[in-house]
C-alpha cells in the first residue's frame, strides 16, 4: 500500500514527464521544415536536406538527380512539395518561394591550363625547347575539363611520352584529393611542334631591296621549317635582300645582307686621309660594297683603279699609309693633278704637306 510520500514523489516523477514531452513537442512545432531558395551539391544527387532546413532523420534521402558538373538547374516549388511529402515531410514553410535553384559545385580547368600544363610536362623532352615556344595540337578539342568539387589537388604529371619523328605526345596526369585516397586520372594526345618568332615578309621584293618596317612583320613558325638560322625582325629590317624573296616567306640570315652603301657604276667620293691631311676627291665605283668592304674604284682625275673602304654612303676611305703602292702613287698623282684641276674639297693644317711623288 502506497504512502502519501509515496504518491507525492509518482505525482512530481509524472509532472516532470510530461513537461519534457511538452518541451520537445513544443521544439519540434518550432523547428519546422523550412525551404531553401538557393541549393548548392557537390554530389550527383539532391538530397532532402540540401532543400529544406530541419529536415531531421530524412535529410540524406536522395530526391533528384543533380544538374551537370559546374551547371544550375532550377525546380518548380510545387515540384519540390510534392516530392517531399511521398517521403512523409509535411508542414513545410515554403517562404513563398516559386521555384528552388540548385547548382552543382565542380572544379573547372580551363583549356589554357591544360595546355601550359601539357607543355611544361614536354619541356625539354627529347630535343623540344621551352615550354613557351611549344605550339600543341589535341587530338581532342579540350576547351575545359569539369572535375568533382573534391579534386582540390594540383595537376602532377604521371607519365609523359614523345615521339620526336612526328611530333605525337600522350601525357597523362594525376590529381590528388582531400576527402579520399583516390586520384583522378586525365590523359590527353596529340602533336607538339616547337615554334620559333621569325620576321615574315608582308610583300615580295626583289634582290637588292632594302626592307623597310612595313615589309616586315613577325610570326611564330615551326622550328623545323625555319631552321636554326631564323632572323629576326629587329634584324631584318634596314637589310638588303641577297635574292628575290616572295611575300609570306620567312626570313633566316642567309637571305639578307647589310645594304650597300656604293653602287657599281655610282659616283663616289674618295677619301686621302692621314695624320694632318684630308683631301677629297671624284671617284667612280667598279663594284658594290657595304660598310667596311674593300672595293675598286677609278679616280676620276688619275684614272687610276685605287682600292678603298666603304665607310658611308658613296664614300670610299683611301689610306695614304697603306701598304698597297697603287693607293699611294694615287694619291700623290692625285695631289699633283690638284694643281689644274681643283678637287671637290680639300682641308690640310698649316704644317701637313703631301707627300712627294715616288721617283
Amino acid at each position: 500500500m502506497m504512502t502519501a510520500r509515496s504518491l507525492l514523489l509518482a505525482a512530481a516523477l509524472l509532472a516532470a514527464t510530461c513537461a519534457t514531452a511538452f518541451a520537445q513537442t513544443s521544439e519540434n512545432a518550432i523547428a519546422a521544415p523550412v525551404l531553401r531558395a538557393n541549393v548548392t551539391v557537390e554530389s550527383d544527387v539532391v538530397r532532402i536536406g540540401d532543400v529544406i532546413d530541419n529536415a531531421g532523420t530524412e535529410a540524406l534521402v536522395a530526391i533528384y538527380r543533380a544538374p551537370d558538373l559546374g551547371t544550375t538547374g532550377s525546380l518548380p516549388t510545387a515540384q519540390v512539395i510534392a516530392a517531399l511529402q511521398a517521403h512523409k515531410v509535411i508542414g513545410v514553410n515554403t517562404r513563398d518561394i516559386r521555384e528552388v535553384s540548385v547548382t552543382r559545385l565542380a572544379r573547372t580547368i580551363e583549356g589554357k591550363e591544360i595546355e601550359s600544363q601539357v607543355a611544361r610536362a614536354l619541356e625539354h623532352r627529347k630535343g623540344l625547347g621551352d615550354a613557351a615556344n611549344l605550339s600543341l595540337t589535341f587530338d581532342h578539342d579540350v576547351h575545359e575539363v569539369r572535375l568533382e568539387a573534391w579534386n582540390t589537388g594540383s595537376l602532377q604529371p604521371a607519365s609523359v611520352w614523345y615521339e620526336p619523328r612526328n611530333g605525337r605526345f600522350d601525357v597523362s596526369f594525376e590529381i590528388a584529393n582531400e576527402t579520399n585516397g583516390a586520384r583522378t586520372k586525365l590523359r590527353f594526345t596529340g602533336v607538339a611542334i616547337e615554334t620559333v618568332e621569325v620576321a615574315v615578309l608582308t610583300r615580295s621584293v626583289e634582290r637588292n631591296e632594302i626592307l623597310k618596317s612595313s615589309d616586315v612583320i613577325t610570326e611564330r613558325r615551326p622550328k623545323a621549317e625555319v631552321g636554326g638560322d631564323a632572323a629576326a625582325r629587329n634584324r631584318a629590317v634596314g637589310m638588303q635582300a641577297r635574292r628575290q624573296l616572295r611575300v609570306g616567306q620567312a626570313l633566316r640570315g642567309p637571305d639578307l645582307s647589310k645594304p650597300d652603301l656604293v653602287q657599281r657604276d655610282e659616283n663616289v667620293t674618295l677619301i686621302y686621309e692621314s695624320t694632318g691631311l684630308y683631301l677629297t676627291m671624284r671617284g667612280k665605283a667598279l663594284e658594290n660594297g657595304t660598310e667596311g668592304d674593300t672595293v675598286n674604284v677609278l679616280n676620276l682625275q688619275s684614272k687610276r683603279n685605287v682600292y678603298g673602304v666603304v665607310v658611308g654612303r658613296a664614300q670610299v676611305a683611301i689610306s695614304i699609309a697603306t701598304p698597297r703602292l697603287s693607293a699611294a702613287a694615287d694619291a700623290s698623282s692625285a695631289t699633283g693633278a690638284a694643281e689644274t684641276a681643283a678637287p671637290v674639297s680639300v682641308a690640310a693644317s698649316n704644317h701637313a704637306q703631301v707627300s712627294p711623288k715616288a721617283e
